[in-house]
């Protein structure tokens, strides 16, 4: 009989409750479910002792579903229906796909829909509908062990998740009838069960956690302070992983074959690629031990050796390196400064994975935990705190965003309100004002990503603020707060401060970025950082000159004919048409000096407005009332 925990006078929501929680790793190439069990997080395994559940489904034609070795088994001899590394596909949209085709040889759906939908036997699939039942899958084998129903889960996602491939893990959590606590960025999740071993009474540590699995790359730079984790700088990939490894062996293979025969239809093609793709993980995972390894598919015999098989992967690993150099970069920190390098992943077994990073950081690698389940494991430790069932712990998580957030602004500027690395949750508002006089309406227009203009950057969501007072342009004040909560998931709400008039948005959608902006984004912004600027600059320059122009127009329209002989009004189109003039021009120092002539040019009729509002103003009025 399992013993009942006994918890301090409320501090429990029912005396003597110890909640069900678990941690799910869900994985591109397995995936687990870890519990904390008499103080200890385990991962739980399935009736056959298999901790490790393939993340490959299967539909039938009776309508039943098999998840998990049986399915891996008959990848192989059911190409329709059996569906592996579904995860590289979440929160991805269909033009996504194409790039990811050579890896994933799926039937895809031509369809309206953005979302990418796989036929099979039992109907079109989503990703989100396949990665639920490896969830479901998961709760199952908790519940059946742990003896109850699991009250909320931590599912752990590869920190350069985006916010649709994060919002999609939470609907396939919520098809699968799972209540998500949160989602843990993996290498943090490895974090907190790395720090179960550690001495938590030094002043501080920064660990390095390179995380290499199936499917998605991540290298995180957190700091270890008394059980306070925060991550300081992250990086990675969400489209590198082992199953890249898998294919450049695949590759050679097909080179040593000279190619598919003309005359394969698609179906053969397929069948023998994912012969020819189990032969290279074998083999792969043989030349973990071994110098060199016999290759024997589809009627080709022949060795391939470690050393080839480094020639072959070279260019992923230097990519992941890359990574890491950038990593440390954003964080501030020098090689020297790292005090632990922690390996995550199965792909991290490689032995030229282990030696390439210990070269990088100067420091062996710490591989004392296994790679397969430490983030499961991190995730049951993270799920157990957030269930209540340790009130007194002092163990904090500090996550960030990996990229920045901002909104944008009069000619097609981007305004950043959330730096990227900010640690989260976080909330943070900015004012901002109206363009033209007696606006009532403004788009606000989300965008993610480093660059100073809008194209440059990815279009996350917009939304309109309507109920503006009437007012001249400048005087509204238009409160914009972004507020990015646990999960890394985004609300954008704006208020006009003297009407209350307010406006919202949660941000979810419907597609990824894709394999190369993922990668791209932040390392363009460093490689323009110069151009960038002067675009910024020009932007701001033509924006000025746009709010002259609009000043100036407002006014003529007002009292221009009043105010203005016929000569003077000349004089002021003419100072006017040179403003337009180098508006256009590729300099600011052009358009600054046509400002400043458009300035001094209509300084007398900026006098004579000015004095007729004062006289307006002080009409009928004794002037000693003005005195007091």
């Amino acid at each position: 009989m399992a013993l009942l925990q006994i918890s301090e006078p409320g501090m429990s929501t029912a005396p003597h409750e110890h909640r069900l929680a678990a941690g799910i790793d869900l994985g591109t190439t397995n995936s687990l479910v870890a519990s904390v069990r008499s103080g200890n997080a385990t991962t739980l395994a399935d009736d056959q002792g298999h901790h490790l559940l393939p993340s490959v489904v299967r539909y039938l034609k009776d309508g039943s579903v098999q998840v998990g070795q049986s399915a891996q088994t008959a990848l192989t001899k059911d190409l329709q229906n059996g569906i592996a590394s579904i995860k590289r596909l979440l929160g991805r949209s269909i033009t996504d796909v194409k790039t990811l085709d050579g890896v994933l040889p799926y039937e895809f759906v031509n369809t309206n829909s953005s979302v990418p939908l796989i036929h099979t036997i039992a109907g079109d699939k989503s990703p989100i509908e396949i990665s639920a039942e490896i969830l479901k899958t998961l709760k199952t084998r908790a519940e059946k062990t742990l003896g109850g129903e699991l009250k909320g889960v931590v599912i752990t996602v590869p920190a350069y998740f985006d916010d649709a491939q994060r919002q999609a893990t939470k609907d396939a959590a919520r098809l699968a009838d799972l209540n998500v606590y949160r989602l843990l960025n993996e290498p943090t999740a490895a974090a907190i069960a790395y720090g179960l071993d550690q001495n938590q009474t030094v002043d501080e540590k920064i660990i390095a956690v390179y995380d290499l699995g199936g499917g998605t790359f991540d290298i995180s730079i957190l700091r270890l302070n008394r059980g306070v984790f925060e991550v300081l700088a992250t990086g990675g990939d969400s489209a590198l992983g082992g199953d890249d490894f898998d294919h450049a062996i695949a590759q050679w293979i097909l080179q040593q074959l000279k190619q598919a025969t003309p005359d394969d239809n698609r179906q053969q093609k397929i069948k023998k690629l994912r012969q020819i793709m189990r032969e290279a993980r074998r083999v792969k995972e043989a030349l973990t031990e071994a110098e060199e390894v016999t290759v024997s598919t589809q009627g080709f015999e022949g060795i391939l050796t470690r050393t080839q098989f480094v020639a072959l992967v070279e260019p992923l690993i230097k990519k992941t390196l890359f990574s890491c150099r950038r990593a440390l970069r954003d964080a501030e920190l020098e090689k020297n400064e790292v005090m632990d390098v922690v390996m995550v992943g199965g792909s991290t077994r490689m032995p030229i994975i282990r030696e390439r990073v210990g070269e990088f950081f100067e420091q062996p690698p710490l591989v004392d935990i296994d790679p397969d389940k430490v983030v499961a494991i991190g995730a049951a430790i993270q799920a157990d705190l957030l269930a209540g069932n340790k009130p007194d712990s002092d163990m904090l998580l500090l996550d960030v965003i990996p990229l920045s957030l901002g909104l944008e602004t009069y000619g097609g500027l981007v305004e950043k309100i959330i730096a990227r690395n900010t640690t989260i949750p976080v909330a943070k508002a900015q004012e901002f004002t109206t363009f033209k006089d007696n606006q009532n309406a403004m788009t606000i227009h989300v965008l993610q990503g480093e660059r100073e203009t809008v194209e440059e950057n990815r279009s996350l969501a917009k939304f309109t603020l309507r109920g503006i007072p009437a007012m001249v342009a400048g005087a509204a004040r238009i409160k914009v707060t972004f507020q990015v909560d646990a999960d890394g998931l985004l609300n954008v709400s704006a208020e006009e401060q003297l009407t209350g008039a307010k406006s919202t948005i949660e941000v979810k959608p419907s597609y990824g970025l894709s394999d190369t902006a993922i990668e791209s984004m932040i390392t363009d912004s460093m490689t323009h950082a110069k151009e960038d600027m002067q675009a910024r600059k020009l932007r701001e320059q033509q924006v000025e000159a746009d709010r002259t122009l609009e000043a100036l127009d407002a006014a003529m329209a007002t009292d221009g004919d009043t105010l203005l002989s016929k000569d003077e009004r000349k004089i002021l189109l003419e100072a006017r048409s040179a403003l337009v003039i180098a508006k256009q021009s590729a300099t600011t120092e052009t358009i600054d000096a046509a400002i400043k002539n458009m300035e001094k040019t209509a300084a007398f009729y900026v006098a004579r407005r000015m004095d007729g509002n004062i006289r307006t103003a002080m009409a009928g009025k004794n002037i000693n009332k003005f005195k007091d």
